[in-house]
């Protein structure tokens, strides 16, 4: 299966990335299983010119780790893309496939970890090992002035990678962290089926992030 392009080749991992060995075993066991699926680190996808860059967990089984697209083909995609079009973030029309010709627009999403975990639960240790893969695109994205973290693991990943303590950022849904360099990190509850289907996460809730991601990069003084 093909993936869409990542716009930062550069900073990908391997398609047979070895840093991790449980995730390895998991993903030549689907390989097996599902040959037809992407089965592979999940590279970045969107605009590589992006003033807004969200971060992600991890793929998802019948998702990304599927079709090679973050957040494409599962729950919590419709979500995400959907308020990405609201928002003026998407042009094109989401159909859960790479080939749909959905486009980002100053909009880029990568992953905190880029192969599937068993049952969605990356370890501590595999979060660290895939954090050069979420250090090198951030920095490849000079004119990301805003960051959304989907959850919290995504939130702590990228709270280490730009250069924040953890015990002053702590994470909470439509909170807001100030980046050397005037740049700002918001967080949200993830998009995940179990959030929405509880209600912890609503779509107006995670509406409101996107808004207030807007408004603070309006607020910038963008042509300095």
């Amino acid at each position: 299966m093909l993936s869409p392009l990542s716009p930062l080749p550069a900073t990908e991992p391997p398609r047979d990335c070895p840093r991790c060995p449980r995730l390895v075993a998991f993903r030549d066991e689907l390989r097996g299983e599902h040959p037809g699926w992407w089965n592979a680190p999940v590279p970045a996808w969107g605009d590589p010119q992006a003033w807004l860059a969200i971060v992600g967990l991890a793929p998802g089984k019948h998702g990304a780790n599927r079709t090679g697209r973050p957040f494409t083909g599962d729950f919590a995609g419709e979500l995400l893309f959907e308020t990405l079009s609201e928002h003026g973030l998407a042009t094109g029309a989401y159909a859960a496939d790479p080939a749909d010709g959905l486009t980002l627009r100053g909009a880029v999403i990568v992953n905190a970890v880029r192969c599937l975990p068993p049952a969605n639960r990356p370890t501590p240790a595999e979060i660290r090992t895939c954090r050069p893969f979420l250090d090198a695109p951030l920095a490849a994205l000079p004119r990301v002035r805003v960051l959304i973290a989907l959850g919290q693991i995504a939130h702590e990943s990228a709270a280490r990678a730009l250069g924040l303590k953890l015990s002053a950022a702590r994470f909470g849904h439509l909170a807001e962290h100030p980046l050397p360099h005037g740049r700002v990190l918001l967080d949200s509850y993830h998009c995940s089926r179990y959030n929405q289907n509880t209600g912890k996460l609503t779509a107006p809730m995670f509406a409101a992030v996107f808004a207030r991601a807007l408004a603070v990069y309006e607020g910038m003084d963008n042509g300095a």
